[in-house]
Order: C-alpha cells, then sequence, then structure tokens
C-alpha cells in the first residue's frame, strides 16, 4: 500500500512546505512545529552514504590499556600484522573459552564475560566465532559498558573479523544502547547495505536521547527507501511526535497505522497513550486506551499515569483499582504511580493498601517503589513509617536518602536530618544539590545555626558542589529565624548571582515574624518587581503593616489587591476518616455533622481559655484577607481538628492537612488544645509540619 508520505524523498524544507498532496498533510504543520525553519536549521546533514578517510573496519581503539589488569606485553611477531597478511596466520581454536562466554552472557553474568576475553586480547591469534561476538554484545549491553564496547570492536576489527548484515546490525545496536550515538551514526552512514533493522535502531537511538528532528529526518528518507515500516518504527515516531509535544504529528501518524492495520498494535497503542496524554488530550487517549482488544500492564499503566499528569487523580486511583480488579499483572512502576498519587490525595489509608500490595507481589525491594513509599510517608506526617521503609531497603540512592533526609527536615527534626546526612556521607553516598537543599532545609527549620553554616561551607569545599540560589534562602531563612536581618539583607547582596524570588521571600517571612516594617517594605517592593500577581507577597506585607498598627500603608495594599483583581481562593482544612476525606472551609456550614463539629470547637475555646487563651486579633492569616478574619473562631483547621477529635481514637495522632500556611491564633490554640485533649496533633500547612504535643509545636514558633 502506498503512503502518500513516501513521497517525499527530499527533505529540503521548502520543498515539503509547498507541496500540495492534500491527501497526507506533511508531519511537520506550519502553525506547530515550533518554529520549522529554526527547529530544522542546523541540520543540513547529507543522507548519501559519506565516504569517510578512515573506513569503520580500520579503525583503532585505544582503551584497551585503560583500567586492565596487569598483563604482559603483546609478543612482537604480533605487532603490526597487516590485514593482508591474516590469511596467513595461523588461529588457535577457542571453544572452551568461546562456550564459558556464551555461557555466562546466557545466565546475566556479564562481567564475567567480558573478563574471559581479556583472554583473547591478551593471547591474540585466537578463533572467534559470530555466536560469542553475538554474545559479547550481550554483555557490553546488559553492563552498557562503554569501554567494553570499544575493546570488542576494536578486537572484531583488528582480526579482520567479517561482519556480515546481523552482525553490523548488532554492532550498531551495541553502540546505540550504550550512548555512543557519534560512532553509531558514523557506522550507520559506512554500512555498505542497510535494512529496516537497521534504520529502526539508528531511529530509535535518536529517539531515546531527545534528538527527534533528526529522527523524523531519516524516518522520511526510510520511508523514499523501503516505501514501508513497521509497528516498531511507528511506535518510536509517536514516542519522537510526544517528546516535540505535537499532537498533530502524532494523530496523522495515527492514522497511517489505521490505514496499514497496525493500529491495534499494543506497542503502537501503548505509545499513543503516552503522545495523547503528554500532549494534553487525555480523552483521545483514553479512547485509544478503550480500543485495545488487549489491555496490558504498560497501557494501564500510562493511562493512569496520563490522568495523574493533567490532575486527575482521583479518576487515576479509580483506574488503579479497574486494573486490580481485571486481573492484570501489576508491576512496580504501577505501585510507584500509585504511591505518589496517593500523596496528592493526602490519602494515608491508600497509600497503606499500595504498600501491602507492592510487597504481595514481590516488589517489596524495589528501589523505586521503595523510595516514593519513603517520600510519601514522609510528606505525609507517617516519619516512623519512612524510616522503617528506608531501613528495610537492601539498596538505597541518592534519592532515597534525599527523601528521608528533607522529611526529617520537614517535621522539625533537624537533627536527625544532620545525623542521616553524616551516615550518608560515610557510607561513600556522594550527595548532590538536592542532598545539600533538604539538610539546610532542615537545619533552617531547627535552628541549627552552627551546624548549617558548616554544611553550607562544606558544599563548594569538599563536594565541588556550587551552593544554588535555593542553597541561599535556606541560610537566609536561619538567619532570619535568629533575627539577624541585616546579615540576611548581606547575604542576599553578597550573593554570586541575582537574587531571586525565593531569596527576598525568606527575608520578608523574617520581616512579619520580627515584625521589621521598613526592611519588610523593602523585601516586599522587591518581590513585586518579580512576581507583580502572586497575593501571597501582598498578604504577608499587609500583616506587617496591621500588626504595626500603620492603617494607612495597610488600606494602601488593599487598594492595590482590588486594583490588580487579586482575590484570594477560599482556604481549606482537611481531615481523612476511615479512607474518607472531610473537607472544611473557614465558617463552613455543609457538613451533616455541622451542630456537633461547632459545640466541639466552643467547647475547647472554653477549656484552653482556663489556660490563658485569648483570642489574638492583631494579624490576619499569613496568606489570607480579611474575610477569613471575621471568622477567625471557626477557622477551617479548628473545624477540622473538632471532627477529628470526635471520629477518632484518643491514641490515633490527629492528622491535618491544609492548603494555607496556619495562622498566629490557630496556631496558638492548637498547641493548647493538644495539651488538654491529651493528643497529639500534626497539622500539614502550606509551609511545613507542625507536631502538636504536649503545648509545644516542632516549629519552635517559627514558620
Amino acid at each position: 500500500m502506498e503512503i502518500p508520505l513516501l513521497r517525499y524523498q527530499s527533505l529540503t524544507l521548502d520543498q515539503i512546505q509547498n507541496h500540495n498532496n492534500r491527501s497526507f498533510p506533511f508531519l511537520f504543520s506550519k502553525s506547530k512545529c515550533l518554529n520549522q525553519k529554526k527547529l530544522f536549521s542546523g541540520y543540513g546533514f547529507s543522507f548519501n552514504k559519506t565516504k569517510w578517510k578512515n573506513p569503520f573496519w580500520k579503525i583503532k581503539c585505544c582503551s584497551l590499556d585503560q583500567g586492565l589488569r596487569p598483563r604482559p606485553k603483546p609478543k612482537p611477531a604480533k605487532v603490526n600484522i597487516d590485514v593482508s597478511e591474516r590469511s596467513n596466520f595461523v588461529r588457535r581454536p577457542s571453544v572452551g573459552i568461546c562456550s564459558q562466554i556464551e555461557k555466562s552472557v546466557l545466565f546475566a553474568r556479564y562481567r564475567e564475560a567480558l573478563d574471559l576475553f581479556e583472554i583473547f586480547e591478551i593471547e591474540g591469534g585466537f578463533d572467534v566465532g559470530i555466536s560469542t561476538y553475538d554474545a559479547l554484545v550481550n554483555a557490553c549491553i546488559g553492563l552498557r559498558s562503554v569501554r567494553g564496547v570499544k575493546r570488542v570492536f576494536n578486537y572484531m576489527v583488528s582480526n579482520g573479523f567479517e561482519l556480515d548484515q546481523y552482525m553490523r546490525n548488532r554492532v550498531l545496536l551495541m553502540h546505540v544502547k550504550c550512548g555512543m550515538m557519534v560512532d553509531a551514526r558514523r557506522l550507520f552512514d559506512e554500512m555498505p547495505e542497510r535494512n529496516l533493522v537497521s534504520w529502526n535502531t539508528i531511529i530509535s537511538g535518536l529517539v531515546d536521547v531527545g534528538d527527534f528532528v533528526e529522527a523524523f529526518r531519516l524516518f522520511l528518507t526510510m520511508w523514499a527507501e523501503f516505501s514501508d515500516a513497521g509497528s516498531f518504527t511507528f511506535a518510536v515516531m509517536i514516542r519522537a511526535s510526544a517528546g516535540l509535544e505535537l499532537i498533530s504529528i502524532g494523530r496523522q501518524l495515527h492514522a497511517c497505522t489505521l490505514k496499514m492495520g497496525i493500529g491495534d498494535d499494543i506497542f503502537v497503542s501503548c505509545a499513543l497513550i503516552d503522545m495523547y496524554s503528554k500532549c494534553g488530550s487525555i480523552e483521545d487517549a483514553h479512547f485509544t486506551f478503550d480500543k485495545m482488544p488487549e489491555k496490558t500492564t504498560v497501557g494501564w499503566n500510562n493511562i493512569i499515569a496520563g490522568y495523574a499528569l493533567h490532575g486527575y487523580s482521583e479518576e487515576a486511583l479509580e483506574m488503579y483499582y479497574e486494573m486490580r480488579d481485571s486481573g492484570v499483572k501489576m508491576d512496580h512502576f504501577t505501585f510507584s504511580m500509585i504511591v505518589r498519587i496517593c500523596a496528592r490525595l493526602a490519602s494515608v489509608e491508600h497509600a497503606k493498601q499500595a504498600h501491602a500490595a507492592l510487597i504481595r507481589h514481590g516488589f517489596g525491594s524495589d528501589i523505586v517503589a521503595n523510595t516514593a513509599l519513603v517520600d510519601f510517608y514522609s510528606k505525609w506526617g507517617r516519619i516512623e513509617h519512612a524510616r522503617h521503609v528506608f531501613d528495610k531497603m537492601t539498596c538505597k540512592n541518592v534519592i532515597s536518602w534525599n527523601a528521608l533526609i528533607a522529611g526529617y527536615g520537614n517535621h522539625g527534626l533537624g537533627r536527625e536530618a544532620v545525623e542521616l546526612f553524616e551516615q550518608m556521607l560515610q557510607e561513600r553516598i556522594n550527595p548532590n544539590h538536592v542532598t545539600f537543599l533538604a539538610v539546610l532545609s532542615a537545619c533552617s527549620h531547627s535552628g541549627l545555626s552552627e551546624l548549617g553554616w558548616e554544611i553550607f561551607h562544606s558544599m563548594g569545599r569538599d563536594n565541588r558542589i556550587k551552593p544554588r540560589a535555593m542553597h541561599y534562602a535556606c541560610m537566609i531563612e536561619l538567619l532570619g529565624r535568629e533575627g539577624l536581618l541585616d546579615e540576611a539583607l548581606a547575604l542576599i547582596r553578597g550573593a554570586p548571582f541575582k537574587p531571586t524570588a525565593n531569596m527576598w521571600a525568606a527575608l520578608l517571612t523574617a520581616c512579619r515574624v520580627h515584625e521589621n516594617l521598613e526592611l519588610g517594605k523593602f523585601a516586599a517592593e522587591k518581590l513585586y518587581g518579580m512576581e507583580p500577581d502572586k497575593l501571597n507577597n501582598y498578604v504577608v506585607l499587609l500583616n506587617i503593616y496591621n500588626s504595626a498598627g500603620n492603617i494607612k500603608e495597610a488600606a494602601g495594599v488593599v487598594h492595590t489587591l482590588k486594583r490588580k483583581g487579586l482575590r484570594m481562593r477560599p482556604v481549606c482544612s482537611w481531615v481523612e476518616v476511615k479512607r474518607q476525606s472531610h473537607v472544611f472551609l473557614s465558617g463552613d456550614k455543609r457538613h451533616p455533622q455541622r451542630k456537633e463539629i461547632y459545640e466541639k470547637v466552643d467547647k475547647l475555646m472554653l477549656e484552653i481559655s482556663n489556660y490563658g487563651y485569648v483570642p489574638d486579633n492583631k494579624t490576619l492569616l499569613p496568606d489570607v484577607d480579611e474575610q477569613e478574619a471575621r471568622i477567625r473562631l471557626y477557622h477551617s483547621e479548628k473545624l477540622a481538628i473538632a471532627f477529628g477529635l470526635m471520629s477518632t481514637p484518643y491514641w490515633v495522632p490527629l492528622q491535618i492537612v491544609q492548603g494555607h500556611r496556619i495562622c498566629s491564633d490557630c496556631h496558638k490554640a492548637i498547641k493548647l488544645i493538644a495539651m488538654v485533649t491529651g493528643r497529639e496533633i500534626v497539622i500539614r500547612d502550606a509551609s511545613r509540619f507542625h507536631h502538636f504535643k504536649d503545648g509545644h509545636c516542632s516549629c519552635e514558633d517559627y514558620w
């Protein structure tokens, strides 16, 4: 079947754009191709078979004497043997060693296979067959060893091994899989003959490294030469269109697959679901998923990930339960996604179920899924669970360490975070910039000034990591916590880069806490220039003016808010009871148990008044407006706490989540509520975790 795309034998952009064949518009439309001329500029590659100065069969590899075990020098008789003389060279049989290499590769002992191959390199003159070379190619791919690729390929060349079409494709695949795309492209261009396998290998390699435009250029050349392509090729090109985020190209490729009768192919369908999701059309993704004759694990994972990507967390969770009920086998990617979705939904119970299913299905030791669990439990108030999962992990990477260190920091456990960081260094795990952000944030949240500065200076001194703006923001917060506002301003001005909004925001928060009007106004003005439409900056300054009693300036901020049309969304808090989330707004009257909830709040306020509680009318919430202040007694967090106390056993810590920073009045009240009820109350606000227990908070009244 002839596809109109086959007529595009020239890759000249003007010729492509001027083509008037309406039956199959060219893949790159004028309106959505990210500025075609700019995109294709610099890609003047000629697809004619280039004649290189050095044919690939004469390429020498100089990596043989790098990093190998000590070995005897080559015998003089074997030096400078010309290729033409190899016909007279007596080759030694190597059946035993070759058999051992192939057996090692069969059982995935790739390192052992390459160690045995070293015997060939040292002695030379062995007769190595195609099956052994094929096994060595698998070993290099399995280890992703660039050095191994060079060793094996150099031995082929130096021993005059004649590569047939199959082995040329295997050598090409070996270079592609190990990320050696420059060498792979040279080998591809020098191939005397190419088949569909050759084209698919180089095109998929280009897609893997993100060179989507060049992949499309080669795809069109392949069409012109072969007038054919299989499901694998289309799946790869659909991935490329997803990488370019051009849904029009993906739809045309989809149409091609339907015309060729491969639209129901599993690989094509999964690629289409992923493409439509990434290009913003979850409806098309679900339609493609519904049309799959056999819904595979990858298909389910793709559609669940698509819903999660677009913020449809509840729908994604429902799809997960449908997948479970359908009997399709779930893998560690499935569970990792669900744990992250539960983190977005703040659903501890659903996450616990996913954790149990993860273990039941045999993925209890999977590093990706367990790291997701550590991150989830850390973010949602179960730091003990996070540490338990972390300690049970047989293999940990830097992401695993970062997740737990950040969790300790967010919970106000700065010393534990620093101890874990030191343990990480002792186990020779190299920290990255995220590690230092986590541990510096932990120091700032816990007021560990000396430790924070020592770690900050060690970044460049011991680890050769240049501090970024986010690290400076942590140090500004640390100085602000101690009331050293002038020093914090000096650190901002002395930074080796232009100060960012996060740095000024950290200073503004410190000014709010310490009621420094002039410096707060200065920091707010800097933020207005960077983030003129961010409401929180205006409200924090409004709080500063109200605290200082500057009514005129506060009115000016309110006027600015109205002029810009900025209005805060209603803030909410929620608590999970029996796997169901109960959401509360300030002054909310919609809950079916509203009467009992309000009576509980009144009773709590009366009890804590006996311990000196007096409503604070001085400041607003850090990031909500005056309307919220008028219903201060029934703020959303107080309603959620009252309902949680009514609905959960007394020995269970109460977990509240809210989308705004807790106000000073609620913070003071909840400390006393935790004391009079004997309950531990954990609140995750927009800033951090607050652990209220026995009249104290883990934040030490700084947030």
